[in-house]
C-alpha cells in the first residue's frame, strides 16, 4: 500500500471509529448534532454576503455542505476507503492530492467536532443554565488546542487550492463526465459527485484566490475571538451574527 493509501485509510478508520462511538451512545449522537447544527449555522452567518454572491456563492456552498454541514458522509467515506489502494492509478494526481486532502481535513474536523461534542454532553448536566452560544464557547475552550484549530484551517485551504488545480487541467471535466457511467456501476457515485461538484464550484469563479483568502480572513477572526476576546466579548460577537442570519 503506497504512502497516500495509508493516509487515506487511517483518516478514513478514524472517522469510522468515532461514527461508531456515536452510534452506539445516543445522548453523545445528540451532542455531536447539536455541535455540526451549531456550526452549520455559524458558517452560514459568518458567509452570509459570500453565499449570494454570483462569483462566489456556488463555491461557498460547496464549502458549506461538504465541510461544514451535519451531513452523514459515511457513503462518500466508504467509496474512497473502497479506492484507496488503486485512487493514483484511477485519477490524476491533482485529483489524488484532492482526495487526499479532504478526507484530511474530514478527519480533522470529525476529531475536533468529537471532543466538542462530548464537552456538550458533560455541560448539560454541569451548566444547564447556559444558553446555546455560551455553551458552545465553554465547550470550545475546554477542547482549546488552537494548534489543531489552525492546522484545520490550513488543510481546509489546502482543499481549496487542490480544486482550484483541478479547474486547471485540460480535458479533465470531460474526464469527469466520462467516469459517470463507471462510477456509478461500482457504487462510486458519491466520490464521484463530490469530485464534479468541487471542480464546477471552483471553475465557475476563475480563479479561487481571492475566496480563500477570504475564507483564511474570516475564520482566523473567528479563531481570535473564540480564543482570546473575554467571554462577554465574544458571546455578543457570537450572538449578534446569528441573529443577523436565523437558522434555515
Amino acid at each position: 500500500m503506497d504512502s497516500t493509501a495509508t493516509r487515506i485509510h487511517e483518516a478514513l478508520q478514524a472517522v469510522a471509529l468515532l461514527r461508531a462511538q456515536h452510534v452506539a451512545d445516543a445522548e453523545l449522537l445528540r451532542a455531536s448534532a447539536s455541535i455540526k447544527r451549531f456550526q452549520a449555522r455559524r458558517f452560514r452567518a459568518t458567509y452570509a454576503d459570500v453565499l449570494v454572491n454570483s462569483r462566489y456563492k456556488t463555491a461557498a456552498a460547496f464549502f458549506l455542505h461538504e465541510l461544514y454541514s451535519d451531513k452523514d458522509y459515511a457513503e462518500r467515506d466508504q467509496q474512497f476507503a473502497r479506492i484507496a489502494n488503486t485512487i493514483a492509478k484511477l485519477f490524476p494526481q491533482a485529483v489524488v492530492n484532492t482526495a487526499l486532502a479532504l478526507v484530511e481535513v474530514h478527519a480533522l474536523t470529525e476529531k475536533l467536532d468529537d471532543l466538542m461534542a462530548r464537552q456538550w454532553l458533560a455541560s448539560l448536566d454541569a451548566l444547564p443554565e447556559l444558553d446555546e452560544i455560551a455553551r458552545y464557547i465553554a465547550c470550545w475552550r475546554q477542547v482549546g488546542d488552537i494548534r489543531a484549530r489552525h492546522k484545520q484551517l490550513e488543510v481546509v485551504l489546502l482543499l481549496g487550492k487542490e480544486l482550484n488545480r483541478l479547474t486547471r487541467m485540460p480535458g479533465l471535466r470531460t474526464l469527469l463526465k466520462m467516469m459517470r457511467h463507471p462510477a456509478s456501476v461500482a457504487g462510486l457515485s458519491s466520490l464521484q459527485g463530490f469530485l464534479e461538484a468541487g471542480f464546477d464550484a471552483f471553475a465557475g469563479m476563475r480563479g479561487a484566490d481571492d475566496f480563500l483568502q477570504l475564507i483564511e480572513q474570516r475564520e482566523t477572526e473567528w479563531l481570535t475571538t473564540l480564543f482570546a476576546d473575554d467571554t462577554v466579548t465574544c458571546e455578543t460577537k457570537l450572538g449578534n451574527l446569528l441573529d443577523s442570519s436565523p437558522p434555515s
